[in-house]
């Protein structure tokens, strides 16, 4: 290092500003994360509609949606279609893999008062809002709902 480089020093108003920075940052989040004041949080109310839902991957490749009730195949979702049904199915079967859950457990797909839907695996506590991925994913997932109708 330079002589004229260690001769420099940093004035004492801007570390006591940094400091003070610091220090009302931590208290701020402290206080919103005990009281919840300026806290986002995501509201669910009840849902408006809820069908719960089993699925099998098929030796064709397709995916048979299962009623848990009475365990009648109650629709397919062809091979090679519908690519997000898939990877959330397949993101929702690693989760229960890491959890040590097996296939038997059934998903839950909502639709809430606003028009969003969400798919919560009750066995691992996650949930998909399918509204954040867009209208024709969300369609997607209502596909399958649709399957359901009013079989048992």
């Amino acid at each position: 290092m330079s002589a004229a480089v260690a001769d420099r020093m940093v004035p004492r108003g801007a570390i006591l500003g940094a400091a003070t920075l610091i220090a009302f940052s931590l208290v701020v989040a402290s206080v919103g994360r005990l009281t919840g004041i300026g806290a986002v949080r995501e509201a669910y109310a009840m849902p408006v509609q809820s069908m719960s839902f089993r699925f099998e991957d098929r030796t064709d490749g397709g995916i048979a949606v299962i009623a848990p009730e009475s365990g009648a195949i109650i629709g397919v979702v062809p091979a090679g279609t519908d690519g997000f049904v898939r990877t959330v199915l397949r993101s929702f079967a690693f989760d229960r893999q890491r959890h040590g859950v097996g296939a038997g457990p059934a998903f839950v797909i909502a639709r809430w008062p606003d028009g969003h839907s969400t798919i919560e695996d009750p066995s691992t506590g996650r949930r998909v809002d399918l509204a954040a991925f867009g209208a024709a994913n969300m369609q997607a997932f209502e596909h399958v709902v649709a399957m359901r109708g009013n079989k048992p």
